[in-house]
């Protein structure tokens, strides 16, 4: 079973439509016992990330989650759920996150002139291989909404990057840690085919 975990931070529902096109077994909950009993966990989100750490702080999930990472079970973040991943974030100074990875959110430059936040499609690039993207080629599109993004500490955890002015660390895999900061739920068959490796793992 699949664990969706459920902290009021948005997106639940087109992950779980993406899930159920897939045949998954899943349930939405934030109930400790159920998450571990869970085979994998999937941790979506949108939004601010001090509200998202406050939301899993209320639900006492925070200690919760990072035990079962501890302990070797698969997670996926999406979105404000791999931002959550790391240890701060420009957007909210002062507020910690779950500190799984090395690495901070930034905000986009406004050097560049691009629109912020970023709206749309943006091609991958794959830095090494992963098991995330297994039969992903390069210059796939995938879509994003977002406004900060992952400067990773440590190259060797980035999976997938894009260029949208600054050079944005797009996806992680470390261990049993994955992530993506654009919505495979939401990206067509290469978003499905992501969320199928990481199902199939």
């Amino acid at each position: 079973m699949i664990a969706l975990i459920d902290y009021d931070a948005g997106n639940m529902r087109s992950v779980e439509k993406a899930l159920r096109f897939l045949g998954a077994d899943y349930e939405i909950t934030n109930d400790a016992e159920k998450l571990q009993k869970a085979e994998k966990l999937i941790l979506p989100g949108v939004g601010a990330f001090g509200d998202a750490m406050d939301a899993l702080n209320r639900f006492h999930l925070t200690d919760e989650i990072k035990s079962m990472v501890k302990a070797g079970k698969p997670i996926l973040g999406i979105c404000l759920g791999m931002q959550l991943f790391f240890e701060e974030s420009e957007e909210s100074p002062g507020v910690k996150g779950l500190s799984l990875l090395p690495g901070k959110i930034v905000r986009f430059s406004p050097e560049y002139g691009l629109k912020i936040p970023q709206i749309g499609w943006n091609s991958l690039d794959f830095p090494k291989e992963s098991k995330l993207f297994k039969g992903i080629d390069p210059g796939s599109y995938v879509y994003f909404v977002h406004s900060y993004y992952l400067k990773a500490s440590d190259e060797r955890i980035v999976a997938a990057t894009c260029e949208y002015g600054n050079h944005v660390h797009a996806a992680v895999e470390w261990d049993n840690i994955y992530a993506c900061q654009f919505h495979p739920e939401k990206s067509s068959d290469v978003g499905l085919a992501i969320l199928k490796n990481y199902l199939e793992l």
